[in-house]
């Protein structure tokens, strides 16, 4: 049964349908492995400009988020001037494109999850959830969401189910169009693998038939007291979520769950107190190999932005490691990935 009517009524009266672009058609999906780092959209600049500084081609674009606690329009950074219907980033992912590269939008993050901003949280339909999700796919052109979903997010039923409901419409309609539109669920983790609230959020999915791609751990912020080894913490996450993913999806092969892991690691200093989260180099080269030689789609890094040494010794900013590397030493070596 067609659901256009409904969906045509509701997201017109809430300025968030589509209205396709030609420059924005379907590109090709993305690589069956892609290094994808974060670009934080409330810095200045371009993502080609970042692309041709850096080398990296594919970015997870952070963070669309709605407009306030009862929104459901969607902006980048939740600011009113920068909404979906703005058609900002069209242009620049269009360029970026023309560098052999994409981008994926991603909704959440860690503010949105925090302040109710969340579409999940904050749209009460599901309907017009997956009618805002289908306008960034038409608009931008996309073929892959990032849903990064932490903090009080992970806390609130109602929303999550809601959006998983939502994802599912979206999917639905992607088949009926003739588009594929993968989910990345980008979640919390510890290093043995996903807390309960993580892994009820992809419990969520599977009751909802949702088909989640690939599901990206965070691998930082344990706050557990213990962990000072990234690269291991690291790979004992990955290896815990692979089990748990067996658990949740028996039909598959071991390859085939393997390839819907992804991971993100925060490149120097996080923000867990006296300095004894700090992802090195080296690090960094442990996760690359281990993706390499298990068939991990995924790797990406909070954030680009990020991957220079201009901080030494400086916690958790928004602009640099705090560590002493040269600019752009994680994205020089994470990039190959890509293929």
């Amino acid at each position: 049964m067609s659901r256009t009517p409904r969906l045509l009524a509701a997201a017109a009266a809430l300025l968030v349908l589509a209205v396709p672009n030609p420059a924005a058609a379907a590109p090709t999906p993305l690589p069956a492995h892609v290094y994808a780092p974060y670009f934080e959209t409330w810095q200045p600049g371009t993502i080609t400009g970042i692309a041709q500084q850096s080398g990296a081609r594919h970015f997870t674009l952070a963070f669309l988020e709605t407009l306030s606690k009862t929104s459901c329009i969607l902006a980048w950074n939740g600011e009113s001037a920068r909404t979906v219907a703005t058609d900002t980033y069209v242009d620049d992912i269009a360029a970026l494109r023309a560098l052999g590269g994409d981008a994926v939008p991603s909704f959440g993050g860690w503010s949105a999850d925090q302040n109710g901003t969340e579409i999940g949280d904050s749209c009460q339909d599901p309907a017009v959830i997956a009618a805002a999700y289908e306008d960034v796919v038409t608009r931008l052109g996309v073929t892959r969401l990032d849903m990064d979903i932490e903090g009080r997010s992970l806390t609130k039923p109602d929303g999550i189910d809601r959006r998983n409901k939502a994802l599912k419409l979206m999917q639905d309609w992607a088949a009926a169009t003739g588009r594929r539109v993968d989910v990345v669920y980008t979640l919390p983790t510890s290093a043995a693998g996903l807390e309960p609230s993580g892994l009820a959020v992809l419990q969520n999915a599977v009751a909802n038939g949702v088909r989640v791609d690939i599901v990206n751990i965070m691998v930082f912020d344990y706050y557990d007291k213990v962990t000072t080894d990234m690269g291991a913490a690291a790979l004992t996450a990955a290896q815990g979520l692979y089990g748990q993913l067996h658990t949740l999806y028996p039909a598959k092969s071991p390859a085939q769950l393997w390839a819907m892991i992804g991971m993100t690691m925060l490149p120097g200093i996080d923000d867990y107190p006296k300095k004894t989260e700090i992802t090195y180099l080296p690090d960094a080269q442990r996760m690359l190999d281990f993706a390499r030689a298990n068939g991990l789609s995924l790797l990406s890094a909070w954030a680009i932005q990020r991957d220079n040494g201009g901080c030494p010794g400086q916690t958790d900013s928004n602009t640099c490691s705090g560590i002493v590397q040269n600019t752009w030493d994680f994205t020089h070596l994470l990039t190959p990935f890509t293929g």
